[in-house]
């Protein structure tokens, strides 16, 4: 596949994969998610890959979710045949994160908001810059993810925690998500590269099926909700073609407040 919204790159045993839309804070869309989902297979399946790294272009964002202005009320593919292929699409790409039994970093230069901070909590280690911001926004723009997004962070950061960062839609200073656990180190932006290969360089050196063992079996605990991931994703390709989900979409595109109060009569 010829890669437009992302870089891929294979170095030295480590895959970097970056989502490579920096103008929209690196938020993906159809073709980004595609594209991401292709690159994890292939180092899925190369051999000389121990360790995968991803993130995204630039220093403002690692990814700030799904891209907005390609969600309509068939979901965010214009044109697509059905209202649940793109959640379709997400679906895949989260489980290949998952699946793929080689450790994944996320390195997290800048936003990690919406469906970009549920990226970074489904890879298996976060390193974070100084400056990185964490956060969900789904309620607040008509969308959700019912699947991994909810159930596994409240595995990382428990229910009571998830449950506010979900609830509420705020904003976490990366010494914040340090704090709670929802990442595993901290550094200045200028030294987040350098660390993240000091990671990658001590993970090579360990067994790769022992690594493999280890990943697949800290899935199993919560591979239940792959189940209920996929049954989510079809359900919110319906929530999306309802007014109430257009409403999140329409204020955020618009620029506008949000008013889902009428939705409450």
């Amino acid at each position: 596949m010829a890669y437009t919204d992302i870089l891929y790159e294979k170095k030295s045993g480590v895959a970097w994969i970056t989502i490579n839309r920096p103008e929209v804070r690196n938020a993906f869309r159809t073709t980004t998610v595609a594209e991401l989902t292709d690159a994890f297979l292939d180092a899925r399946w190369d051999p000389a890959i121990g360790v995968v790294v991803l993130t995204g272009a630039g220093d403002k964002a690692f990814c700030s979710g799904g891209d907005q202005k390609e969600r309509g009320q068939g979901g965010y593919a214009p044109g697509a045949a059905g209202a649940a292929s793109r959640a379709m699409d997400v679906e895949a790409l989260h489980s290949a994160i998952r699946h793929i039994p080689k450790p994944v970093i996320a390195m997290v230069n800048g936003f990690a908001v919406g469906g970009g901070h549920v990226l970074h909590v489904l890879c298996d280690l976060s390193i974070a810059s100084e400056d990185a911001i964490f956060g969900q926004t789904g309620p607040r723009v008509g969308s959700v993810d019912a699947g991994h997004g909810t159930g596994f962070l409240a595995r990382v950061v428990g229910e009571k925690k998830a449950r506010e960062i979900w609830y509420l839609c705020r904003q976490y200073s990366a010494a914040d998500a340090l704090a709670m656990g929802l990442v595993n180190k901290v550094v200045p932006l200028k030294d987040l590269r350098a660390e993240v290969e000091k990671w990658c360089a001590e993970l090579l050196d360990k067994s790769p099926t022992a690594l493999a063992l280890a990943k697949q079996s800290f899935n199993i605990d919560s591979e239940p909700r792959a189940g209920v991931a996929q049954f989510a994703h079809t359900a919110l390709g319906l929530y999306y073609q309802t007014d109430e989900a257009m409403e999140g979409r329409n204020a955020f595109v618009e620029k506008r407040p949000v008013d889902f109060k009428k939705f409450r009569k």
